[in-house]
């Protein structure tokens, strides 16, 4: 029996079957489904995540509290309240004397708190920072203004407001001048900044921002800062820049060994370059994980195909009988076993495409920019992965075919 005349004769007895057969695939659906899934969301993440990274600067180094593996994330990263970070040395870093390629220098606190406007109440979150910070997000007001160096320093009640917060609030009210309540404590609406959209998941034009000091000591009741930027002159003087923070920053924290530093400095291009490593390593463990679907969908497929080889005793000594080969016979299951997979597979490819596309326009339509991505590569993986499933799992049920006496056979009831 030619390969042709074997895969005519098991689509013949697929059809034959239909029920079995689309239960005996189900499992392949699922895990062929599960693996385009996880692949083009992890895509999707990953090139959000990068997005949004490379969204703040490539010229920005971050400070954060908290010491860090070379290539892991700092402890204030993991949720731990870390409060090494000080607003004198955000001062530091923007001397020149001490980092002479840092042209500007914001330290940021944050918190979430309830809004309150009249009868209107809106729960949202809060950024403290400094006067700098305008010119280190490359950004600016809309209307109205940015609060100043002396009411960055000192209890000022003034706030800005991001643009989507000042539409939930006033509508289309003037909000300059207005008074607000935050944590029931009084600001005065002085801006509203121009629409940014999100960063590191955080919608910013839903954002409040008040002087660091004021957050610190009515809002949150804390010293100490959250995380600091500073906005380098030039791409070529990151390195260098990131040498100075960290002599700067050992010197104000009186370290003298680098490991035991209690503070972590990155740049944009090191993050990006460790979560890529992690977003990798994590998209492919999900793969892993999801894979066992496909081979509890293989042993489905065997548990099936030694059902079938029991049902057609009586046909397999028949042809054997009418000279069909050992080899034919082999030949004959595997070639059922790889059709039946591969017909899964693609069913799988279908659905896991459907599913991405959907989560897609979800989470495009709440507002963050996520790409869809199902790449050749991954649907070449997949198809891959059917063939070798149904071959490593149509071998056992194919041998014990083969293995059966013509005479045997035919005398099987």
């Amino acid at each position: 029996m030619n390969l042709i005349e074997s895969f005519i004769s098991s689509i013949k007895n697929i059809r034959a079957h239909k029920l079995r057969s689309f239960l005996t695939m189900l499992g392949m659906i699922i895990g062929i489904s599960a693996v385009i899934i996880i692949l083009s969301l992890g895509a999707g993440a990953q090139g959000l995540i990068l997005d949004q990274i490379s969204g703040v600067g490539t010229n920005l180094i971050g400070v954060l509290p908290g010491q860090a593996e070379e290539d892991g994330p700092p402890a204030s990263i993991l949720g731990i309240t870390v409060t090494t970070l000080k607003f004198e040395d955000a001062q530091a870093i923007g001397e020149s004397r001490n980092a002479p390629n840092v042209q500007d220098v914001a330290a940021y606190v944050r918190g979430t708190a309830t809004v309150v406007y009249r009868n209107k109440d809106v729960g949202t979150s809060f950024t403290g920072t400094t006067a700098s910070y305008l010119d280190v997000e490359e950004t600016d007001v809309k209307q109205g203004r940015f609060f100043d160096q002396s009411e960055e320093v000192g209890i000022h009640r003034v706030a800005v407001l991001g643009s989507t917060l000042t539409k939930d609030l006033f509508g289309e009210q003037n909000p300059i001048g207005q008074n607000i309540k935050i944590k029931k404590e009084l600001f005065r609406v002085v801006g509203v900044m121009k629409e940014r959209g999100s960063s590191f998941f955080v919608n910013q034009d839903d954002e409040i921002f008040v002087p660091l000091q004021t957050a610190q000591k009515i809002l949150l009741g804390i010293n100490h800062l959250n995380f600091i930027r500073a906005k380098i002159d030039s791409p070529e003087n990151i390195e260098q820049s990131l040498e100075d923070i960290k002599v700067t920053l050992r010197e104000k924290h009186d370290i003298d060994n680098p490991e035991e530093d209690d503070f972590t400095v990155r740049s944009t291009q090191t993050a990006t370059d460790i979560l890529t490593q992690v977003t990798n390593a994590l998209k492919f463990f999900l793969v892993a994980i999801a894979s066992i679907a496909l081979i509890v969908g293989g042993i489905g497929i065997m548990n099936i195909m030694l059902v079938v080889v029991n049902e057609r005793i009586r046909e397999i000594g028949l042809r054997k009988a009418l000279g069909a080969t050992r080899k034919d016979v082999i030949g004959q299951f595997i070639m059922e076993t790889v059709i039946i997979s591969l017909i899964g597979g693609v069913i799988g490819i279908i659905i896991g495409a459907l599913i991405s596309v959907i989560i897609s326009l979800v989470i495009n339509y709440l507002g963050f920019s996520w790409q869809l991505v199902i790449s050749l590569s991954s649907i070449l993986i997949a198809v891959t992965f059917s063939i070798i499933v149904g071959l490593v799992f149509g071998i056992y049920p194919a041998l014990k075919a083969a293995k059966l006496d013509p005479i045997t056979a035919l005398r099987y009831e």
